[in-house]
């Protein structure tokens, strides 16, 4: 599994395409319902060939979504935030102020129409994202996300700072990723997060970064460009 994944992030400039993505940013947050009904009109549209490929950078109200392979054990408050049934893979998350969601809708047949590349390529976008912040980020082959070591908290302690959940329809991608800047952790604590409990959730905030919004809107676009290839500001 290790070597498969050094062969995908080798391969990774097949995930370019040539038309500059549009990168929009919502300031205001966003309602997950919106948020869902807007990626779904414009995968589609993509497929179809009538819009261009699109980031959508923003934020949502405190939630919980519930992913494909969710376990109703995991959810341990049912009723402390709205909780939403969402068709992308992974179990529960939890969405709110503070924490940047990048919705990536990418059309795979114009990069290779290889799904493991593609997540391979969200992790290092992720992982350079944190790298511009001196944030070591790590994969580990059986938890989902991208992870820090906490050595000052235990000797094995390791804490989720991103978290990946996509959906394919028609080879064009929706839904994607959250970097945690500075939520309120303890919103963590009504869920089991990704259905991992023996390690903690953590933020760049909490590790001592002194990163604003835009600090991290500006090193996502730089390592996506690096990734995925040019953008352009909508």
């Amino acid at each position: 599994m290790v070597k498969l994944r050094e062969q995908l992030l080798n391969g990774l400039q097949a995930l370019h395409a040539p038309a500059p993505v549009e990168w929009r940013i919502s300031e205001a947050p966003v309602e997950y319902v919106h948020a869902v009904a807007e990626m779904e009109h414009r995968a589609e549209a993509i497929a179809q060939g009538s819009a261009r490929e699109l980031v959508w950078l923003l934020e949502h109200p405190p939630l919980y979504t519930a992913g494909t392979s969710a376990d109703a054990a995991d959810l341990l408050e049912p009723g402390r935030f709205p909780v939403h049934a969402t068709g992308r893979g992974g179990q529960y998350t939890y969405h709110g102020p503070g924490q940047r969601i990048a919705y990536v809708m990418l059309n795979l047949r114009q990069r290779g129409q290889d799904v493991r590349l593609f997540v391979a390529g969200l992790e290092r976008l992720i992982i350079d994202t944190l790298d511009a912040f001196n944030v070591t980020g790590e994969i580990r082959e059986d938890r989902v996300g991208v992870w820090v070591r906490r050595p000052e908290l235990g000797a094995s302690r390791e804490d989720k700072i991103a978290a990946l959940g996509i959906r394919l329809r028609r080879w064009v991608t929706f839904h994607g990723l959250s970097i945690n800047l500075e939520p309120n952790l303890e919103h963590f604590s009504g869920i089991v997060p990704c259905g991992v409990s023996e390690h903690g959730v953590t933020s760049l905030v909490d590790l001592g970064a002194p990163v604003t919004m835009a600090d991290l809107d500006i090193a996502l676009k730089s390592a996506f460009e690096d990734v995925f290839g040019p953008v352009q500001a909508h």
